[in-house]
């Protein structure tokens, strides 16, 4: 019953506010021409075009998968805006890097009460994962590489690389 009411009210004041549009387009309409509508936004257009040609500097995620192991890794790239907006609007696929290819080191993790190995890890070099990434993009400069996670190691992985 009650959210039945409220459920009115919210139509009421919705179809009231619907009114209040109507009206501010009705005299919109009859003030301004349709002409400088179509042609403000034909300037808005061209201004957000031409901007796009400077060069910019952002952060962008990059989606990664190294052997398996999907992460994000943040990424500051430098590039004209229409490759930056490329990349941004229509790069959404992972780039795939084989962990042979890259400079890592093992970590053990250690229980600090019994000294126990509790497991291993890969630690990524930032900087070979950013040499990699840099030849993927082309067109767009990539001046830096944020943290990239560690990779678990694999029981089987583990027993192989101890004996």
């Amino acid at each position: 019953m009650v959210a039945t009411y409220f459920f009115l009210n919210f139509v009421i004041a919705m179809s009231k506010i619907w009114l209040k549009i109507k009206v501010v387009l009705r005299r919109m309409r009859a003030t301004i021409s349709p002409a400088f509508v179509y042609m403000l936004c034909a300037a808005v257009i061209m201004w957000y075009i031409l901007k796009l040609q400077y060069t910019y500097t952002t952060n962008y995620s990059v989606l990664v998968n190294i052997d398996g192991e999907r992460m994000r890794i943040p990424c500051v790239v430098e590039g004209k805006g229409t490759n930056l907006f490329g990349y941004r609007v229509y790069m959404h696929r992972e780039i795939k890097i084989a962990l042979d290819d890259l400079k890592y080191s093992i970590e053990e993790q250690k229980n600090p009460d019994t000294g126990v190995v509790e497991g291993r890890s890969y630690v990524i070099d930032p900087q070979s994962v950013q040499s990699i990434l840099s030849v993927r993009f082309s067109d767009i400069k990539l001046i830096s590489v944020g943290e990239v996670p560690a990779i678990p190691v694999e029981e089987s992985e583990a027993v192989d690389s101890a004996s």
